[in-house]
């Protein structure tokens, strides 16, 4: 599998665990890294990161990890955080800095970027990774975008996103089952060839060219669930990618496409319960900076 490598483009940063006096590093993005490595793939980091001890915190936990992340940017200022806590070992958001220098820098992909970025299997990004306006400069790379949208979507952001976005991740555990399949139709006819939609310990759904099918949870005495949708897609993207011929993510054969999609599912099934099992997004905490 050397041959393949994948590439999270978008946001990092530490979730402070008030609680616990313990932050760990975290962002949809680099979780997908993370994970990624966790699951024996080749991975590269590109993001932004702030001058603080944090950013230096999260950089270092990197390097032990093997992250490779030789184009992130680098600007004077805040790195991103957000303060959570736990409750019933569910996470519970407290607030954040809203990616703090981070939304206030823009990416200017530049060509030495783009030529780099060709050289990945798939892309995964996120909402939270103020990327929206560079979609259309990533596309022209041709690699498959995966694009998580978490909770926070209407028509028009995923209009905007899905037409650029070749796997949309929806996080559907507030909708019901039609509303759901209407989100998910809707990812669909905007562009998204696979449109992944997650329910928490009810499973998750995914839709290919109008295919529906469906993953139960696997059931597990969870620790903390930071993390489990990025483990899930993480390891979802990771399965697709090995079990494409000749690095072509997507195949013309529409049976072997959804027989690819359920073992993906399955295998991100697996992996999230396991990463249940792990404080904070995947480990690697410290005191609060």
């Amino acid at each position: 599998m050397e041959q393949y490598k994948v590439i999270g483009i978008g946001d990092n940063v530490v979730d402070k665990y008030v609680n616990q006096g313990i932050m760990y590093p975290g962002g949809n993005a680099l979780n997908f890294c993370a994970y990624a490595k966790m699951c024996d793939m080749n991975v590269s980091y590109l993001g932004k990161f702030g001058n603080d001890k944090v950013a230096e915190f999260i950089q270092n936990v990197m390097d032990e990890l093997g992250i490779e992340h030789s184009h992130c940017r680098k600007y004077e200022g805040e790195n991103g955080y957000a303060r959570v806590t736990l409750e019933n070992r569910d996470r519970v958001f407290l607030g954040s800095n809203k990616g703090g220098i981070a939304k206030e820098k823009p990416w200017g992909f530049e060509e030495n970027d783009l030529e780099y970025i060709k050289e990945f299997s798939v892309i995964h990004t996120s909402l939270n990774s103020y990327i929206e306006g560079d979609l259309a400069t990533l596309k022209k790379c041709n690699v498959p975008i995966s694009f998580d949208f978490s909770v926070r979507w209407n028509d028009e952001y995923l209009e905007s996103v899905c037409q650029y976005a070749d796997i949309s991740f929806l996080s559907c555990s507030h909708l019901n089952d039609d509303e759901r399949k209407q989100e998910m139709l809707k990812a669909q006819r905007c562009g998204s060839k696979i449109v992944v939609g997650t329910v928490g310990e009810k499973g998750s759904y995914a839709l290919y060219k109008d295919n529906w099918l469906y993953q139960p949870a696997k059931l597990t005495e969870a620790i903390d669930t930071m993390g489990a949708g990025d483990s899930y897609l993480t390891a979802f993207l990771v399965e697709l990618v090995r079990s494409s011929e000749k690095n072509e993510f997507f195949s013309d054969n529409d049976s072997n496409m959804i027989n690819r999609i359920k073992l993906s599912m399955e295998k991100g099934a697996n992996f999230a319960a396991e990463i249940c099992k792990v404080n904070g997004a995947f480990g690697h905490g410290t005191d609060i900076i």
